[in-house]
């Protein structure tokens, strides 16, 4: 790529999206910056689920499940409004589900970038972004200035860098959920459990099990501006006493504090890039807004920015107009992200609706349970073992992609250290 800059690409935001890209830049033969405001490894509020899609995307990228952080996921509980359980086998041949801590994961994706040979920089926070005719150049709080020809904001669903582009951030209210978690231990239970009750519906309470005896217990709800927070505490504290105790079991303990945050749901194509800066993960919006599944999204999109800004496209060897330049960048990455994800977040978003009412949610379970071929095939769909709309998207047929192999991920990697990723 041609020179006149610091970097090739400055990624701002080290969560999935953000190492995504960075690494797959780096490979890409780009010189990458990664930035960050946090410190690694750090806590991410998230349900810390990852699916089957989000399995082979790390596999990609050659990030291995950190040593006593993983917990393969064999067996998922639904239970409907009406109480109803139906059990969902999980495939065998690989890891089609799993939980990860995402302190533990991130932490693994920033430390394989910086193997990757992308420059790591934490506790670095955005104060200033000044876009030129063929780069970008990137204030940080303690005044260090970086150019970079390409910007790749992964800065989540608050995205700095889109506020001080003049862009309008997520605001809460407009799309999206709300979502508590609570770490707990003592749990002598290693399934997956999601229950959908009448309280929540379209959204659901979880159970996600972590090596040791942990779970990552929490629900989500789509956002409500009619639904004050207290409504929400009021009904946390209520699946506590009944549908979360059944499962837990009498010797579960709370092993963190309470943690609320904001799902972003909110995809707008037209929103995917300002000049020379794309928007990768929640900064886009890409998060499934039947589910709130937003990692393999994550993945999906970090890779997709990082290929587009690194494609001959974008380096016509120096020649012709940076604006151009700019727009031939942002046009490819839009059609990447609608292609991958377009159709399967409006099939989430209508499938969604035929959730939020127990008619429809206890149908749906009844479905799903009614014989061994069913409940197989749900927990493949469920976990994005292939796409989501695959029968609306016949150019996305092949064979056998309805029985994919899981990843072939290696959890005994070395555990991770607690000092910084560079």
């Amino acid at each position: 790529m041609r020179g006149g800059a610091d970097v090739d690409v400055l990624v701002v935001g080290a969560g999935p999206a953000g190492a995504a890209a960075a690494i797959t830049g780096a490979r890409r033969g780009a010189r990458v910056a990664l930035v960050d405001r946090a410190r690694f490894p750090r806590d991410k509020t998230c349900g810390d689920g990852l699916t089957a899609e989000a399995l082979r995307l790390l596999e990609t990228l050659g990030v291995d499940l950190p040593a006593g952080s993983a917990q393969a996921v064999r067996c998922v509980v639904l239970v409907s409004p009406r109480g109803r359980r139906v059990q969902l086998p999980m495939p065998g041949d690989g890891w089609h589900a799993a939980v990860v801590a995402r302190r533990d994961l991130d932490h693994r994706l920033v430390r394989t970038a910086a193997a990757a040979g992308v420059q790591v920089v934490e506790g670095a926070e955005v104060t200033e972004v000044h876009p030129e005719r063929d780069g970008v150049t990137v204030v940080t709080a303690d005044g260090t200035a970086q150019r970079a020809r390409w910007v790749v904001a992964a800065d989540g669903s608050w995205s700095t860098l889109r506020r001080l582009l003049g862009g309008a951030p997520y605001r809460p209210g407009l799309g999206g959920w709300t979502a508590f978690r609570r770490y707990v231990r003592g749990i002598g239970d290693d399934r997956l459990w999601v229950l959908f009750t009448a309280e929540l519906l379209p959204g659901y309470a979880w159970v996600f099990p972590l090596p040791g005896g942990r779970a990552n217990v929490g629900f989500g709800v789509p956002r409500d501006s009619a639904v004050p927070g207290r409504t929400l505490t009021r009904r946390w504290r209520e699946l506590w006493q009944g549908p979360l105790a059944e499962v837990l079991g009498p010797n579960v303990e709370a092993d963190d504090r309470d943690r609320a945050w904001p799902i972003p749901t909110d995809f707008r194509p037209e929103c995917l890039a300002a000049g020379r800066v794309l928007f990768a993960g929640d900064a886009a919006g890409v998060v499934d807004p039947m589910t709130g599944e937003g990692i393999a999204q994550a993945l999906a999109t970090g890779i997709a920015a990082a290929r587009a800004v690194t494609a001959p496209h974008a380096d016509p060897a120096g020649a012709g107009d940076p604006a151009a330049e700019a727009d031939r960048v942002a046009a490819v990455y839009r059609r990447a992200v609608v292609d991958r994800l377009g159709t399967d977040l409006r099939l989430a978003a209508a499938l969604g609706r035929v959730l939020a009412h127990p008619l429809g949610a206890n149908a749906a379970l009844a479905a799903v349970d009614t014989c061994d071929w069913t409940r197989r095939c749900f927990a493949r769909w469920m976990f994005e073992d292939y796409p989501r709309a695959l029968l609306a998207t016949p150019r996305r047929w092949r064979r056998g992609v309805f029985r994919p192999p899981g990843a072939s991920l290696r959890p005994g990697a070395p555990p991770l250290s607690p000092g910084a990723a560079g």
